[in-house]
Order: structure tokens, then C-alpha cells, then sequence
């Protein structure tokens, strides 16, 4: 399998696992925002920055806005194509990976992908997100959950089915982290923040964020910030969790290079096996105790670490085999990886 059509798929599927998440996020806070209808635009503030600061894209937003309001930042994590980040690029950044490598797909994974990219460029997506937003952003989530049924059913468990699950579950575990990681930025104590911030409401909205909360209702929890925390990180059988993530990630590493799993025999795949260990071994009152935003902060490094890693043993060429080459010149989108994932 050429490096570069594993690559492409893997960002592929990772451009729209991403959109995927980031309309989850937006319907939900926006869902939640109805029952505080009260609040004044300066309070309205301490619901939507959590959201831009937990995505990283914070610099990149205040270089394009000057006040941190809903339609401030529904617009650039939505339609804003001047953020490589919002829905509509990832949109058309997924389906420019599949166009350069479709013949690898089968016609319905194309025809669904290509069909939800003509969307976003119409006059109806943008009269839907206008007029009824719920809706837009449901149909993007539909849309991402049928190229995932449509992937799963017409697409061969080999090479491509693995670097495929690589870019689903690294975004997915990344997402989820951040997700968690909003309530850490919440202002405390701030006036008309207290009954959200710490409470049921929020943690309710992470989980629905996820599309845990069906999931964790069956397990007759009692919905708490430890509660949550602990479905999201260590779940060994809800597929976004950050566990059952890296756990797949770990299985298609393993499956791509033929060692056994346990072993390693590359650095993708030890730094992998490492935060696995620390998954599989770890409990809630660790994350407690160390504290939940520096937690995360240090899985979001080992995501990305793992992601490098995956880019340097697969896509990146050996010295060895560059010297008796002639050079070759770098795909814009090979170039555009470098600054795609998230600080």
C-alpha cells in the first residue's frame, strides 16, 4: 500500500470524524443555552469561550473576531472557511482526500461524502443554519454517521480499513478529551454560571456531546463530574471513550505491522502501548488527585506524539531510500497535515 494513499485515508476519515464532533458540540451548548435564556451577552461569553479554548483554536479565532458571542463562534467553528478547523473545511478537506484516492473507495463512501460536501456549499445549508440550526447540524451528524455505516460495510479489512481506524479513533479520543476538558475553563463563581458550570446540566451535555448519554443511563450512575470523567476516560466498551479509542488505535498499529500486540516494533506502537497501560491501569481518583485539566493536557500530547509517530514510520521517507532518490516534490496536502493538527 503507497504511504501516501494510506495518509490521505487517514486524514480522510479524521477530517470527518472532526466535523462530526465539532456539530455535536455546537448543538448541544446551544441546546443547553435555551434554559438560560436571562443571560446577557457578557454572561453569554463564559458559555461560548470554554468552547474555542478547549478546541486550541483560540489565537486563530481573536485574529479573525474581536468579541467572544454565539454568533461569533458558531460562525467560525461552523462556515468560516478562513478556520482550517470549522466544519465546512473539514468537510472539504475530507472530501478532497477522497477525490485524490477514489479509486481505493467504493462508489456509495464517495457518493455519501461528495453529497455532504455539495451541502455545505448551497444556498439551503445556508438558509437551514439561518433559520432552523438544529437541523443543519443534524443532518451534518447523519451524514458523517452514514460515511461511517457506508465505510464499515463496503470497505475491505486490510491496509486501508486500518489507517482509516487510525484517523476515526486518534480524532475521536481527542475530541472527547476536550470535551471534558471544557468545564475546566468555565469562569468560577461567575454570576449566572453556578447552576451550569459544575452541575448536572453541563455534565449532561458532555455526555450528550458524546453520544454517551444512553450509554451511561444504562449503567445506572448517578450523573457527577466523577461519574462522567471516569465513562469518558477508562470505558473499556463505550466506543468514544478515550480507552476503548486508544485500545483501537493499538490493534490497527499492530495489524499494519504484523507484531504481536503486547510487543513493539516501532515508536507509534510503544508510545501507544505506553498511554494504554496508563488507560488500562488507571482510575478516577488519579486524575482527581493529578487534576483533570492537566490530565488531559498530557493525553492531548500523547495523541498527538502518537500521530507524529504514525506520519514518521508510515508517510515519511527513510534517509536511506530519500539518498537514492531524485527529490520529490511535497503535496500541498502532505504540507497541509503539518498544520492541521491542533496545538
Amino acid at each position: 500500500m503507497l504511504s501516501r494513499v494510506a495518509n490521505t485515508l487517514y486524514w480522510m476519515v479524521r477530517y470527518v470524524e472532526r466535523a462530526d464532533n465539532l456539530a455535536r458540540l455546537i448543538d448541544v451548548n446551544e441546546q443547553v443555552l435555551l434554559d438560560f435564556e436571562s443571560l446577557d451577552s457578557e454572561r453569554l461569553r463564559g458559555f461560548w469561550k470554554p468552547i474555542i479554548l478547549s478546541t486550541g483554536d483560540e489565537e486563530a479565532f481573536h485574529e479573525l473576531y474581536d468579541d467572544v458571542g454565539s454568533d461569533q463562534v458558531i460562525r467560525f467553528l461552523t462556515n468560516d472557511t478562513r478556520n482550517p478547523n470549522s466544519i465546512v473545511s473539514c468537510i472539504g478537506y475530507a472530501r478532497e482526500n477522497a477525490r485524490t484516492v477514489r479509486d481505493q473507495l467504493s462508489d456509495e463512501l464517495w457518493e455519501e461524502l461528495n453529497s455532504l460536501y455539495l451541502f455545505t456549499k448551497s444556498e439551503e445549508s445556508a438558509q437551514l443554519l439561518a433559520k432552523n440550526p438544529p437541523r443543519y447540524y443534524e443532518r451534518v451528524r447523519r451524514a458523517a454517521m452514514t460515511f461511517l455505516g457506508i465505510s464499515a460495510s463496503t470497505t475491505a479489512r486490510d491496509g486501508r480499513w486500518d489507517f482509516m481506524s487510525l484517523g476515526r479513533h486518534l480524532e475521536r479520543a481527542d475530541k472527547t478529551t476536550r470535551f471534558l476538558d471544557i468545564s475546566t475553563y468555565f469562569p468560577k463563581g461567575a454570576e449566572g454560571l453556578e447552576r451550569a458550570s459544575p452541575g448536572v446540566l453541563h455534565w449532561s451535555a458532555i455526555l450528550s456531546s458524546c453520544g454517551a448519554m444512553g450509554a451511561f443511563r444504562a449503567t445506572r450512575q448517578e450523573i457527577t463530574a466523577r461519574t462522567v470523567m471516569a465513562f469518558l476516560l477508562f470505558s473499556p466498551d463505550f466506543p468514544r471513550s478515550v480507552r476503548y479509542c486508544i485500545d483501537q488505535v493499538d490493534a490497527a498499529l499492530h495489524r499494519i505491522s504484523g507484531a504481536s500486540r503486547g510487543t513493539y516494533s516501532n515508536e507509534s506502537e510503544r508510545e501507544c502501548g505506553m498511554m494504554l497501560a496508563t488507560l488500562n491501569f488507571g482510575k478516577p481518583e488519579d486524575v482527581l488527585e493529578e487534576g483533570l485539566h492537566l490530565f488531559l493536557d498530557e493525553i492531548q500530547a500523547k495523541l498527538n506524539k502518537i500521530a507524529g509517530e504514525i506520519f514518521e514510520t508510515y508517510v515519511l521517507m527513510p534517509e536511506r531510500i530519500e539518498s537514492k532518490l531524485p527529490e520529490i516534490p511535497t503535496v500541498s496536502m502532505t504540507r497541509h497535515i503539518h498544520e492541521q493538527p491542533q496545538q
